[in-house]
């Protein structure tokens, strides 16, 4: 059973932010004038778009039949064909806030049927597997974080919005499991190929990459290059793969994955504003180490962003130093970087615990904004320097939320404007481009909240 929240957070810092006052900002409305109707229609009608939209250009969210737990869904990255943790959770967060649990519950349903590991031989067993087909086949056998993370915070959300149903919908009982599996998974070493689940053909990883439009820079570079594309991968003999939990116990943070070989974290992956409610809403015993992992994660922010551009790395060391990309060359701000910036400014505007916070989101808007905010591109180097030509929408959208925590000015103002004057997002590149879009504008128009019983009490 759960305990009241307010017996658990006596002990706890409840920071001067809206989780204390309850009021969260809607800054289209406070910065840009625009009415709380009209900023709540524009939520409305995104979410109707990439959930219930046109199924070849507009929409990511996708029914697919139903089973003995009800209706079920998937969210795909529509360039690369498959269904990622990362979405499904997204659209599970998505979909509470919102109010939408039909379709949470279909995204959950989805996610328990395909995507959790079940088979004992495999050493993921318990994880959810980040990449699958969106027939339900494996796409990759091994878990990502922050699936996992948002996958807890969407559950406890909904615990508190529907209540506790039975089976794979009492929301808490799912969501406590998930957090104990990822500080307690065992240490286990197996040889691959590895199933999903018993009976399912073993997982073999292709030669050759998956067909996808975002390989198409690796393309041209090859091109260049004079090199073959596709790049052939030769065969190697399977190698032992150790798996363990989700989080490093000495360091107090989220690892980059939980394979033993692969060292390091992920700054965007840390959400220190969903920590300080797993430090009162998770399992007693389970408390105590997110309490220290949100004071941790606030500094790991510090320490890995940039020291001019605020920009940070997509993969670094606990000592947060930056970690080399797949293919050895240095560490750069890429696709999972774009989230680190909305991570600290929706914690300041959560909690408001870290005066670092404002700083580093008024760094890397004034970075951006010297590059040209309807030009900067997706990937650079940590000092700046462009490693693409293309500018994102789901980049801008999480620079935006820095106007969470920075001080009120052009620059944040500039950033709110250029969302507010972007359209939803459609075409190839809508799945991750657009689940940022959405939630941005979310966050920025005051309905992406902390859900708990006791503001309704």
């Amino acid at each position: 059973m759960a305990v009241p929240a307010t017996a658990a957070a006596a002990t706890t810092d409840d920071g001067a932010g809206a989780y204390r006052s309850k009021r969260y900002r809607n800054l289209f409305a406070e910065r840009l004038g625009r009415s709380p109707d009209e900023v709540h229609r524009r939520i409305e009608q995104t979410f109707q778009q990439l959930f219930h939209g046109d199924g070849q250009e507009q929409r990511v969210y996708f029914e697919t039949g139903a089973n003995a737990n009800g209706t079920l869904a998937y969210v795909t990255d529509w360039a690369n064909n498959d269904a990622r943790t990362e979405g499904m959770s997204y659209g599970m967060m998505i979909a509470v806030q919102l109010n939408k649990k039909r379709e949470f519950d279909a995204l959950w349903n989805w996610s328990k049927t395909y995507m959790l590991t079940t088979d004992p031989a495999n050493p993921s067993r318990g994880y959810f597997a980040w990449s699958m087909g969106t027939d339900g086949s494996a796409r990759a056998v091994g878990a990502a974080p922050d699936g996992e993370e948002y996958y807890v915070m969407a559950l406890y959300f909904a615990a508190r919005r529907w209540g506790n149903g039975s089976g794979i919908y009492n929301y808490q009982a799912e969501a406590d499991n998930i957090l104990r599996g990822m500080r307690h998974h065992p240490l286990v070493t197996a040889t691959p190929p590895f199933r999903i689940h018993p009976g399912d053909a073993p997982f073999v990883q292709p030669d050759t990459p998956w067909p996808s439009p975002n390989n198409r820079h690796e393309q041209e570079r090859a091109a260049k290059e004079g090199k073959p594309w596709p790049p052939h991968w030769p065969k190697r003999a399977p190698q032992p793969v150790t798996v363990g939990p989700m989080v490093d116990e000495a360091s107090n943070m989220v690892r980059f994955v939980p394979e033993t070989a692969i060292p390091g974290s992920d700054p965007s992956y840390h959400l220190p504003a969903f920590y300080e409610l797993w430090a009162r809403w998770a399992p007693p015993e389970e408390r105590p180490f997110w309490a220290r992992a949100a004071k941790v994660s606030r500094d790991y922010f510090a320490k890995t962003a940039n020291a001019r551009t605020g920009l940070g790395p997509d993969r670094a060391a606990f000592d947060g130093t930056p970690l080399p990309m797949w293919d050895g060359s240095p560490g750069i701000f890429a696709y999972d970087s774009w989230r680190t910036v909305s991570n600290w400014s929706v914690d300041y505007s959560w909690w408001g615990k870290d005066a670092r916070e404002p700083e580093l989101a008024e760094r890397v808007q004034a970075f951006l904004n010297g590059q040209g905010i309807d030009r900067f591109v997706d990937r650079y180097t940590l000092d700046g320097q462009p490693k693409s030509d293309r500018h994102s929408t789901g980049m801008l959208a999480a620079a935006a939320v820095g106007g969470l925590a920075a001080k009120p000015g052009p620059v944040p103002d500039a950033f709110l404007r250029a969302l507010w004057d972007t359209p939803t997002p459609a075409g190839e590149q809508r799945y991750f481009d657009g689940m940022l879009y959405l939630m941005s504008m979310m966050h920025l128009g005051g309905e992406f909240r902390v859900i708990d019983r006791r503001d309704n009490e």
